[in-house]
């Protein structure tokens, strides 16, 4: 292995199933070897500590966003990464998913290549892909607009897959007034809508009939849960329009979910969606290809008759 010089690995980890940290006794193994410099997570390195088949060297803790390093570490499935990319946020810090989930589109390193994986890093044998980011804005009669994060205590108003506006507690469906750069698309009357990127579009969207988005593309994508209507459609979008919405609801608000954080609003509070400022970078192995690992995750020609 070649170790030139010294990298510094910011660790993050699923804190809520102990099987989901299986392999962080190799990941551990494998960075002391390198003679990396670990920084672990807070949340993560007190939930590793207490539990006790694992071995827990020292290391620098941090929390929320106060940490630097060359690459962060996300163990667990997809939404741990999403946490992290979101911790991550403008560092332009490349993350490395090592899946201990169960699909696995952006933590795509299994546990038996951690070994591997931490070598090619330390050789420059990877890849980064660029992921496009949706910021959320939101703004009423009373107030300028601002980034939602302001209005809610979330750890950022910036989604890697997808935005979700949703009904809350009644069993009717609310009105999504939608426009894009000003003017009027229609009015939804379902469940909710999704706005994703092209990441996300493997996400919720798809399972709401939503096509398949090659990341890099430059667009954002729009489908409806559950229309009343069977006329709409999802809606590919250029990624540089500003995309905004105005909710009725029965109830009087309604829950918007940034990759899957979720935050009551009022009627009246109107979203503002638009690219955001940054990309998220995305680790991967030299020789993976996106349509290698679609065609895995999504079984495509396993024909088992």
């Amino acid at each position: 292995m070649v170790t030139q010089h010294k990298l510094r690995f910011a660790l993050f980890g699923n804190i809520y199933q102990d099987k989901k940290s299986a392999a962080i006794q190799k990941v551990f193994s494998c960075l002391s070897k390198a003679g990396a410099e670990l920084l672990v997570d807070k949340e993560y390195y007190e939930f590793l500590c207490n539990c006790q088949q694992f071995d827990v060297p020292a290391a620098q803790v941090f929390s929320g966003g106060d940490f630097e390093a060359d690459f962060a570490i996300s163990m667990g499935g997809d939404g741990t990464f999403l946490k992290t990319a979101c911790r991550v946020g403008n560092r332009s810090i490349p993350i490395l998913g090592i899946n201990m989930g169960r699909l696995g589109f952006l933590a795509d390193t299994a546990p038996n290549e951690i070994d591997d994986c931490i070598k090619a890093l330390y050789n420059d044998d990877y890849a980064v892909e660029s992921r496009a980011v949706i910021q959320v804005m939101f703004s009423d009669a009373d107030e300028e607009m601002k980034p939602l994060s302001e209005l809610s205590k979330q750890e950022g108003a910036f989604a890697l897959n997808d935005v979700a506006i949703l009904k809350r507690d009644s069993a009717s469906m609310i009105s999504i007034r939608a426009s894009i750069d000003g003017e009027y698309l229609t009015t939804y009357q379902a469940d909710g809508l999704i706005v994703s990127t092209p990441t996300g579009s493997t996400a919720y969207s798809l399972s709401n009939g939503g096509p398949i988005i090659v990341p890099g593309t430059g667009v954002m994508l729009m489908t409806a849960v559950a229309p009343h209507s069977l006329n709409i459609r999802p809606i590919v979008i250029p990624d540089k329009s500003v995309v905004t919405f105005d909710v009725e609801s029965r109830s009087h608000s309604f829950l918007v979910a940034i990759d899957g954080r979720s935050e009551k609003l009022r009627e009246g509070i109107r979203l503002t969606l638009r690219r955001a400022p940054y990309n998220i970078r995305v680790v991967k192995r030299s020789g993976k290809q996106y349509f290698s690992t679609l065609r895995e995750k999504m079984m495509w020609g396993a024909d088992q008759r």
